[in-house]
């Protein structure tokens, strides 16, 4: 494995417009290809992607777009839900979107004839993220600057509803751990929430700000990972509430922080989106430096594939994706 290689993409595609968020539908959908939806300044596309690292018989990667879904104002987050299926007879395409109107909005499709959406309202100011859950797919709970974290129904109903006290800058909900909700602050505070009481269980601490993303480890439930100030940041919660591993990455902000989901010690982390690049580093736990840098115009999202240890950067009429070693 090559030390800090900074390297091109691997692969590229072609969007019509500028891409403010990109994800790949972290569940099995029932085919061999991967599902994408990535949002724009008024539509979400959903397509498929498959890579020769999986098909030898693909050159490089194919791309084919399924559909293109209005969305008449620009898309902030996508969540997928776990009952999209390309397997089913018609198949179904769920996922829910955040909006700069404050808005979540529900759309369910059939590739077809059937496409719904649903807006649920409530929310005051910003959502910054929002995840559906894992096992059932029947809630979505999502974060806002308005100091909540919500849990709605499929109907817009709002089932749970935490005060936080500073901004909701991610939320988690992990299939193992189906009862859990992880939320995290800007004012660097990780608090895991119990659904059933409806009771914060757990907190951890940065001692440092701001927070501004955090992921719970897919492979290993007891990994927390943020980012906060220009730092990366790593707990074992059976350890400590504070961090057990911090580094500083980013010069100027770190942005964004995901686990990768096929292991346990592989990261990305995003800077600031600058006047023309972000930084994007791939980092693993057993190296002091960086495994990967790469560059995106003004990207900006951040998505692991669900088998692949590729992940995925939206930018300036284009998704980027870069493929690492584990």
């Amino acid at each position: 494995m090559k030390q800090d290689s900074t390297r091109n993409t691997a692969y590229t595609v072609d969007c019509e417009d500028y891409v403010h968020v990109v994800k790949f539908n972290p569940f099995d959908s029932g085919d061999a290809c991967s599902l994408i939806a990535y949002g724009g300044s008024n539509y979400v596309v959903v397509g498929t992607c498959r890579f020769q690292e999986e098909d030898a018989e693909v050159e490089g990667m194919q791309y084919k777009t399924l559909r293109t879904f209005h969305h008449g104002i620009r898309v902030d987050a996508i969540a997928w839900s776990p009952e999209t299926r390309l397997d089913a007879l018609p198949p179904q395409i769920r996922f829910c979107t955040a909006a700069s109107d404050r808005k979540l909005r529900l759309f369910t499709s059939d590739l077809q004839d059937k496409n719904e959406f649903k807006a649920f309202d409530g929310h005051s100011d910003y959502i910054n993220d929002l995840v559906f859950s894992p096992k059932e797919g029947q809630e979505v709970a999502s974060v806002s600057d308005d100091h909540t974290c919500r849990v709605w129904d499929l109907e817009g109903n709002e089932k749970a509803h935490f005060v936080l006290r500073s901004p909701g800058m991610s939320v988690c909900w992990h299939p193992e751990e189906a009862f859990k909700l992880m939320v995290a602050e800007k004012n660097g505070t990780i608090r895991f929430y119990d659904l059933i009481t409806q009771q914060a269980i757990l907190s951890l601490e940065c001692e440092q700000t701001p927070l501004m993303s955090a992921d719970w480890c897919l492979k290993n439930t007891l990994k927390i990972g943020a980012v906060a100030g220009s730092d990366w940041l790593i707990w074992d919660i059976t350890r400590s509430s504070y961090p057990q591993d911090k580094r500083p990455v980013h010069l100027d902000r770190a942005r964004l922080f995901r686990w990768s989901r096929v292991n346990e010690n592989l990261f990305a982390t995003t800077g600031y989106p600058g006047k023309t690049t972000t930084q994007l580093l791939v980092h693993h736990l057993g190296h002091p430096q960086p495994i990967l840098t790469g560059t995106a115009a003004v990207g900006s999202g951040l998505t692991w594939h669900r088998s692949l240890p590729l992940c995925a950067v939206g930018g300036d009429h284009k998704i980027f994706f870069w493929v690492t070693e584990m």
